[in-house]
C-alpha cells in the first residue's frame, strides 16, 4: 500500500469511527450533534451522588415519580433540564452519569455533575462529599484520554470532541451553601460584588481547561432566582411570597459577570463558541406570570417540610401534591419536570431575546 493510500484508509477510518460514534447516540437519524457533555450541580445531577458520602442525595421516593426509571439521583419528580435539552437535541436515551459510564457509553456523552457541588472547594461541604467543578473537569479529562484510546488517535478525539454540545451550570451552592450561609467565611471577606468576581475567575479558569481539552460549544447557564425558592421564602420572605433582595441582587451580579464572561472567551479562544442562559429571566417570567405556563403555585414546593414546604428537601416515602403540573418548585431548592421543562425549551429555542446570548443552544448545534 502506497503512503497516499495509507493516508486515505486513515481518514476513511477516522471517519466511519465519528460516524458511527454520532449513530450510537442519536434516534433513527443523527441528532444535531454527535454527543453532550454535561456539568453543573443537583439541578442536573442524575445519579453521581448515589456512591458519594453525601446527604445531598435523591435517589429515594417521591424522587423520580413521574421518571420512567423511578428515582435515580435526579433531584425532580422527572425530567431534569438537560433531559429536556438532550431530546430536544435528538437523543434517544439521556446522558449516563460519570458513576457508571463505562466503555463506549462515554461515546454518548457524560453528565458530570454532582448535588452541592460549587465553583469554589469548600462549597456544601457541611452536606458531606461531593464533586466540584474542577473535580468534574479533571472526570472529563479522564474521559478525553480514554476517548483517545477508543477512537484511536488526539487529532480524532478533537474533530469529535468540537462538535459536542458542552451544558456548564455552577455557581448556586456558591450562595445557597456558602456565601449566604453564616458558618461560611466568604460573606466577611467578600462584598457581594467581590464574590462574583472570585467566583467568575475561578469558573474561567475551568472553562480554559475544557478548551484546551476539546470544547469548542459551551452553553453556560447562569443562576435562577434563588431569592424565590421555597427555602429563601420560607426563611427570609415576611410573607412568603416576596423574593428575598440581597439574594437575587447578588445572583444577578454573578449572571452578569458570566454573561461579559463569554464575550471575553469567545473573543480570546479561537474557534470557541460560548453562549449565555438567562435562567434568572426566565424564572422572572414563570413567576411573574404563571398562569401563562399553566402553573398555579410559584411559592411553594410540592413535596417537603415546614412554610412553604421549603424547610427541607422530600423526605423518604413522602408523598406529594397530586397536582404537580401546577407547581413551579418540585421541592425546597429543584423545579418540578414542568419547570425543567420551560426552562429547557427555552434555552434550546429562545422565546424572547433575553433567553441566551448570544445565540441559544439550538443556533449553537449548527455552527
Amino acid at each position: 500500500m502506497t503512503s497516499r493510500e495509507l493516508i486515505t484508509m486513515k481518514w476513511i477510518i477516522s471517519v466511519m469511527v465519528v460516524v458511527l460514534g454520532m449513530w450510537s447516540c442519536g434516534v433513527g437519524g443523527a441528532p444535531q450533534v454527535p454527543c453532550y457533555f454535561i456539568f453543573g450541580d443537583s439541578l442536573v445531577d442524575d445519579g453521581n451522588n448515589n456512591q458519594l458520602s453525601s446527604l445531598a442525595k435523591a435517589n429515594y421516593f417521591p424522587y423520580g415519580i413521574d421518571f420512567p426509571g423511578g428515582p435515580t439521583g435526579r433531584f425532580s419528580n422527572g425530567k431534569t433540564t438537560v433531559d429536556v435539552i438532550a431530546e430536544l437535541l435528538g437523543f434517544e436515551d439521556y446522558i449516563s452519569p460519570y458513576a457508571t459510564a463505562r466503555d463506549r457509553d462515554i461515546l454518548k456523552g457524560v453528565n458530570y455533575a454532582s448535588a452541592a457541588a460549587g465553583i469554589r472547594e469548600e462549597t456544601g461541604q457541611q452536606l458531606g462529599d461531593r464533586i466540584s467543578f474542577s473535580g468534574q473537569v479533571q472526570n472529563y479529562q479522564k474521559t478525553v484520554s480514554q476517548m483517545v484510546n477508543l477512537l484511536g488517535d488526539e487529532n480524532t478525539t478533537a474533530n469529535y470532541l468540537s462538535k459536542y454540545i458542552y451544558s456548564i451550570g455552577l455557581g448556586s451552592n456558591d450562595y445557597l451553601n456558602n456565601y449566604f450561609m453564616p458558618a461560611y467565611s466568604s460573606s466577611r471577606q467578600y462584598t457581594p460584588q467581590q464574590f462574583a468576581d472570585v467566583l467568575i475567575q475561578a469558573y474561567a479558569e475551568q472553562l480554559r481547561i475544557l478548551y484546551n481539552y476539546g470544547a469548542r460549544k459551551m452553553a453556560l447557564f447562569g443562576v435562577g432566582e434563588i431569592g424565590c425558592s421555597p427555602n429563601e421564602l420560607a426563611q427570609n420572605s415576611p410573607d412568603g411570597r416576596t423574593c428575598v433582595e440581597r439574594i437575587d441582587s447578588a445572583n444577578q451580579l454573578f449572571n452578569n459577570g458570566l454573561k461579559s464572561l463569554v464575550d471575553q472567551l469567545n473573543n480570546q479562544l479561537p474557534d470557541a463558541r460560548f453562549i449565555y442562559v438567562n435562567v434568572y429571566g426566565i424564572f422572572q417570567d414563570i413567576i411573574n406570570n404563571p398562569s401563562s405556563f399553566g402553573l398555579r403555585v410559584t411559592n411553594e414546593g410540592c413535596c417537603g417540610v415546614g412554610r412553604n414546604n421549603g424547610q427541607i428537601t422530600c423526605l423518604p416515602l413522602q408523598t406529594p401534591c397530586n397536582n404537580r403540573n401546577e407547581y413551579l418548585f418540585w421541592d425546597a431548592f429543584h423545579p418540578t419536570e414542568i419547570g425543567n421543562t420551560i426552562i429547557g425549551k427555552r434555552a434550546y429555542n429562545a422565546q424572547s431575546a433575553s433567553d441566551a446570548y448570544p445565540i441559544d443552544i439550538n443556533r449553537l448545534t449548527q455552527i
